[in-house]
C-alpha cells in the first residue's frame, strides 16, 4: 500500500457552488478561463478607448490654432517690421567691452551666497 494517495485533498467547502467549480476548472484549463477573458477585455478596452482619446485630441486641436509668424510676434500693421541685420548692427555698435559686474541687492532675510 502506497504511503501517499494520488487523489488531491479538496475540502468540502471548495466543491460547493460556482466558486468550487471555477477553481477546479481553472486548474484544468487556465488559458481558457483566465487568459482568454483577460486578452478579450484588453482588446475590447482598446477599441472603446480609441474614440475617447480621439475626442480628447480633437478638442485640444480646436483650442489651438496655427498662427503666422507675424501674428505670433504680435506685429500689427502700425508696427515696424523687424530686420535682423538692422538689429545685429545696432548691437554691434554698442561698446560691449566696457562693462562692470555688480551684485544684485537682496531682500531682507534672503541669503546672499557669501560665506
Amino acid at each position: 500500500m502506497p504511503t501517499f494517495t494520488s487523489k488531491k485533498y479538496r475540502p468540502a467547502s471548495a466543491s460547493r457552488g460556482v466558486e468550487g467549480w471555477y477553481r477546479v476548472a481553472l486548474q484544468r484549463h487556465p488559458f481558457l478561463l483566465f487568459g482568454l477573458p483577460f486578452i478579450t477585455i484588453m482588446v475590447a478596452g482598446s477599441f472603446v478607448l480609441t474614440p475617447a482619446t480621439a475626442l480628447r485630441y480633437e478638442k485640444y486641436d480646436r483650442k489651438v490654432k496655427q498662427m503666422s509668424k507675424e501674428e505670433a510676434m504680435g506685429l500689427g500693421k502700425d508696427r515696424r517690421k523687424v530686420d535682423m541685420r538692422e538689429e545685429y548692427y545696432k548691437l554691434a555698435a554698442k561698446d560691449l567691452d566696457d562693462w562692470e559686474q555688480r551684485r544684485v541687492k537682496r531682500l531682507p532675510g534672503e541669503p546672499d551666497g557669501i560665506l
